[in-house]
């Protein structure tokens, strides 16, 4: 196990941490995976993975260069660490414990993703952490400021990429307050086992027999999540993901997994297991590499802050938020 860290530039006079240094760190196995992480962002850039040949591929869409991924335009939250809270709240406001909070509106009335300088727009420190032969990890740091994007509290978060020799790859989340505020973070990697192309030919599993109901803003609508048997949106048996524009928020009542994704030419496969309430999956329609990719992102339910109904996303001084998700890489040998 290694790690090779390198300078990918600096972020520019107009960048929210102007003038900084953008560092990469590439977590090797030696004989298998690699894995390359951004202090940008906290962003994953590369997770190289042998198909049924031997050959590596990247598994996850990257951008070519630092001022692509600077460039809001260009850059869709692609492979970012997304925060202080993942997808949307409605009108970019919540009350906690009597008192209103506004937040930045980055999504016409709404706020969504953390904000216009959300934790995808900031450069993270960053740490080196092995605690086994077999296991080597990137932690990185981020103090988010009270108030920052309208939030309460200085929040601290910790993002660990952790690299087993098997080939298992860990997203590790760990948060503190300094006062009572909402936090849900998530990874916004753009899957793809092929290497390229579109992931129409990937097949897609969800242990989910329900989702998030939402309007034409991609918010929940009143009540509780429906049920998807039979429906479109029914993916607890393997199926292909053809032309289905998915942009949609599945209920995980099952911590055993949560989806599992394939890709039968190069007989690649992702089963992802988490301990979080729920899961976004959107196929990149809106992205200019259109279909390029499938987000799986494991979190907290959208719009929580505003819904007593869904689990909690409150974080108090003294609590420590907790998130795990785990990526399982194997190879499917016969065609």
């Amino acid at each position: 196990m290694d790690v090779r860290r390198e300078l990918v530039g600096r972020t520019g006079p107009e960048a929210a941490d102007a003038d900084r240094p953008v560092e990469s760190y590439t977590l090797v196995t030696g004989d298998g995976p690699a894995v390359t992480v951004w202090t940008y962002g906290a962003t994953l850039v590369e997770v190289l993975v042998p198909d049924r040949r031997g050959r590596l591929d990247n598994v996850v869409r990257r951008l070519p260069d630092l001022d692509s991924y600077l460039d809001r335009a260009r850059n869709p939250y692609v492979g970012s660490t997304v925060g202080r809270y993942c997808r949307g709240v409605r009108r970019a406001r919540f009350d906690l414990d009597g008192v209103r909070y506004d937040l930045d509106r980055n999504d016409g009335a709404h706020h969504v993703h953390g904000g216009t300088t959300g934790f995808d727009r900031r450069v993270f420190a960053a740490r080196v952490e092995q605690t086994n032969p077999d296991e080597i990890a990137v932690v990185l740091r981020l103090v988010s400021a009270d108030a920052d994007q309208g939030y309460p509290g200085e929040l601290t978060v910790d993002v660990a990429y952790r690299l087993h020799r098997s080939g298992r790859l860990t997203f590790d989340y760990r948060a503190t307050t300094t006062a009572p505020t909402v936090v849900g973070l998530t990874n916004h990697a753009y899957w793809n086992l092929a290497g390229g192309g579109v992931v129409d030919g990937h097949r897609l599993a969800l242990n989910a027999a329900r989702s998030v109901a939402f309007d034409a803003d991609l918010l929940p609508v009143a009540g509780p999540p429906v049920d998807v048997t039979g429906g479109d949106l029914d993916y607890r048996s393997p199926r292909p993901i053809g032309g289905a524009a998915l942009d949609n928020f599945f209920v995980l009542d099952d911590p055993a997994w949560a989806a599992e994704l394939s890709e039968p030419s190069s007989g690649r496969r992702m089963r992802v297991v988490t301990d979080q309430p729920g899961l976004g999956v959107y196929s990149a329609d809106g992205f200019a590499d259109r279909r390029g990719g499938l987000c799986l992102e494991a979190g907290a339910w959208p719009d929580a802050p505003n819904r007593p109904d869904f689990p909690s996303v409150r974080l108090d001084p003294g609590g420590t938020y907790r998130q795990r998700t785990v990526h399982h890489f194997t190879v499917d040998e016969a065609e």
